[in-house]
């Protein structure tokens, strides 16, 4: 399918701030990729246009019944000068995951990462050059269909937008304080808590309100069973170095398999690290932490990275991580995925992507 351009006649109005500034999120890019598809001809009318407002008919199934899925990675300045993806085959075929699990039709792969390259290359001038800076690329679909009755859509819109980004969170790389929810749950087995849909995130906002009145950055959820296993962070994945084993929880369906959990695991078992999967509770980490057997804690993820964990609160107690101190792995893993990933270092993986 062939790609459509129409440039806007407005570029240079749209204001951008220094890389110092940017904060993650808050600016949007010129361009914007869009695509529809319908039960009769599938996905159609593939174009690059002017970045808009959406127009939906307020009886747009997403807006009632959440059929919607989306994505985030990065594009890069190298080191040469080139435009770099992180691993963008991983981010594509977990959104056909998140696609089949809400009944929602999948993009071919490589048109998918043509569309990428094309918007891309085409707002490459919005690229931040400083170290820690990124255009965040957030691919998106969602249920267009006029339509009330709950049952899948028939007609879906997908599209791309850009943000030039700095750091996730105000701290940077440095420690954060997480809180541990015990009484809410973020996603129970047989759900779609390992799918990037929209109904994963704002039931959680409740508990991130009341984590962030209290100091902390985060919140981090148990199992829904028995409020007794780690899941993972609000935004994140989440890794323990338990004396010389880093252990993470397993993907059971309901935490999302991120790409950046991936790449920590296959680093580590690089550098011939214990590395487990498994179920660990939240009593074992407050224990290893008083005891001083848990030696590091962060959490892993395509916005922030690594983010170091220096203290959690659990039951009306804070318990700091080793000093509440960023760790020697932690470091080193942050730096070496920003290695790969802006081109300063070998990549033994072929984990980085120059598209130009």
């Amino acid at each position: 399918m062939e790609i459509k351009v129409i440039k806007s006649t407005k570029i240079g109005e749209k204001p951008c701030p220094p890389d110092s500034e940017l904060g993650f999120g808050m600016y949007t890019t010129d361009h914007m990729f869009l695509m529809d598809w319908t039960h009769t001809d599938g996905w159609q009318n593939a174009r690059i246009e002017p970045y808009r407002s959406l127009q939906l008919d307020p009886a747009a199934m997403v807006l009632h019944y959440n059929q919607e899925v989306f994505e985030g990675l990065k594009a890069y300045y190298l080191a040469d000068g080139g435009i770099g993806l992180f691993r963008p085959g991983k981010n594509i075929e977990r959104m056909n995951r998140s696609a089949r699990r809400m009944v929602m039709p999948e993009i071919e792969s490589e048109f998918f990462l043509q569309a990428l390259k094309e918007l891309i290359q085409l707002e490459r001038n919005w690229i931040p050059h400083s170290e820690g800076t990124s255009l965040y690329i957030r691919p998106t679909m969602i249920a267009n269909e006029p339509a009330l009755g709950v049952r899948p859509s028939n007609q879906y819109i997908f599209y791309i937008i850009l943000s030039p980004v700095g750091p996730y969170y105000p701290e940077g790389f440095n420690p954060t304080r997480i809180f541990v929810s015990d009484g809410y749950i973020r996603a129970a087995s047989g759900g779609v808590g390992e799918a990037k849909t929209s109904g994963n995130y704002g039931p959680t906002l409740y508990v991130q309100k009341e984590a962030s009145a209290k100091g902390y950055t985060q919140v981090l959820w148990l199992d829904a069973r028995e409020r007794k296993f780690v899941e993972e962070v609000g935004t994140s994945n989440i890794f323990f170095c338990l004396n010389d084993e880093l252990i993470t929880p397993p993907l059971e369906g309901t935490i999302l398999p991120g790409i950046t959990r991936d790449s920590v695991i296959q680093l580590a078992n690089h550098w011939a690290m214990k590395v487990t999967e498994r179920p660990i509770a939240i009593d074992e980490v407050i224990d290893s932490c008083k005891s001083g057997a848990m030696k590091e804690m962060f959490a892993t993820g395509t916005a922030a990275v690594i983010s170091p964990v220096g203290e959690i609160g659990y039951k009306d107690e804070n318990i700091q991580i080793a000093g509440g101190q960023t760790g020697e792995l932690s470091r080193k893993l942050y730096d070496e995925l920003i290695g790969i990933q802006y081109g300063r270092l070998e990549d033994p993986f072929g984990w980085r992507m120059p598209i130009g």
